[in-house]
């Protein structure tokens, strides 16, 4: 018997699912972007291309630190005396943003910036304030068929990726002092890059596979990618639309979609832009696949995104001291 074992620490799920995660998607796809159908091969690394002298690598992190409850106001604006008033549920969570820069042959945090929120959608609701820092209030309104949680957490992220633009911004302007020239720079967001996409020189990169997008036909040819190569360019659009394309990272055996990611950059690019930003993820994005002794997501979660998830984890706190700090403030 033949068999292989996905990499993946499965804490983290798996790197692709055939049973479930593949579905077929229902995104619109135009596979004719760089080749017609009937051509589409595997397409090897472009030699001879430069890459950027600074390669700018974006991620963030969440976690919930408490589900609370918020007493809903009498018209007066006073919390009901009996306590017979309906409360909503909440979120307190932290988050972070930031960005690690990969330059003159080294990697340096440039830019790590935690937050911590009050997510709700009580419209009276007003910051807590704890001896371990403050959840600023972050109000939204209730969505029609959709569970409070999903709507809470669709907030949270809304809030985490915007924190992620705005560290990627000034990131960017702190370069000139590396000796960096204006626009040598690659910037790579762990994730998809929806939200992002109006970023300059921006690639998103995803991990995991939780859709097909492509026909069979052309869908097979990712399982045979070595490592180096890519699909063609094609276009896809569901609520908003990029260019993508699969990667294959440097891997030792696995499943056929083993070490593969799948690379996204703006729609609004000229063609002949979005080639060479996909022939620089060819040259730049293998050096830094991990591998499966160092990291439980081996290959796909590159170095220093993997170091700067640890950081920013670390810069978070001890999840145990701000549950007690929060419940301590609620006593209060």
């Amino acid at each position: 018997m033949r068999f292989s074992v996905d990499g993946w620490d499965p804490g983290y799920g798996t790197s692709s699912d055939p049973e479930e995660d593949l579905g077929e998607s229902t995104a619109r796809v135009d596979v004719t972007v760089e080749l017609p159908a009937a051509r589409w091969r595997a397409v090897d690394p472009p030699p001879g291309l430069v890459p950027p002298a600074a390669l700018l690598f974006v991620d963030g992190v969440r976690r919930v630190e408490a589900r609370v409850w918020i007493d809903d106001q009498t018209p007066d604006g006073t919390v009901h005396p009996t306590g017979a008033n309906e409360a909503s549920a909440a979120l307190c969570a932290s988050y972070a943003a930031g960005v690690v820069c990969c330059c003159h042959g080294q990697a340096h945090l440039v830019q790590a910036e935690p937050r911590r929120g009050l997510f709700t959608v009580a419209a009276h609701a007003a910051d807590i304030a704890t001896w371990a820092g403050t959840y600023t209030a972050e109000r939204t309104k209730p969505a029609s068929g959709r569970p409070l949680a999903e709507t809470l957490s669709q907030l949270l992220q809304q809030r985490l990726t915007k924190l992620e633009v705005t560290v990627a911004v000034e990131a960017r302007s702190a370069l000139a002092g590396h000796g960096i020239g204006d626009g040598d720079d690659l910037l790579i967001v762990d994730g998809p890059l929806r939200q992002r996409e109006h970023l300059p020189r921006a690639l998103g990169y995803i991990k995991s596979h939780r859709s097909s997008y492509l026909p069979p036909e052309l869908n097979a040819l990712v399982g045979t990618l070595a490592t180096g190569q890519r699909t063609p360019v094609f276009l896809m659009g569901t609520s908003w639309e990029r260019h993508s394309w699969y990667l294959r990272l440097p891997r030792t055996g696995g499943p056929p979609w083993s070490g593969v990611v799948r690379v996204e950059c703006s729609a609004d690019l000229a063609v002949a832009d979005v080639i060479r930003l996909a022939g620089l993820s060819q040259t730049c994005l293998a050096r830094f696949a991990s591998t499966r002794y160092k990291d439980p997501r081996a290959p796909q979660n590159l170095y220093p995104i993997s170091g700067l998830e640890r950081e920013l984890r670390r810069r978070l706190g001890d999840p145990r001291l701000l549950y007690r700090a929060l419940s301590r403030s609620a006593a209060a």
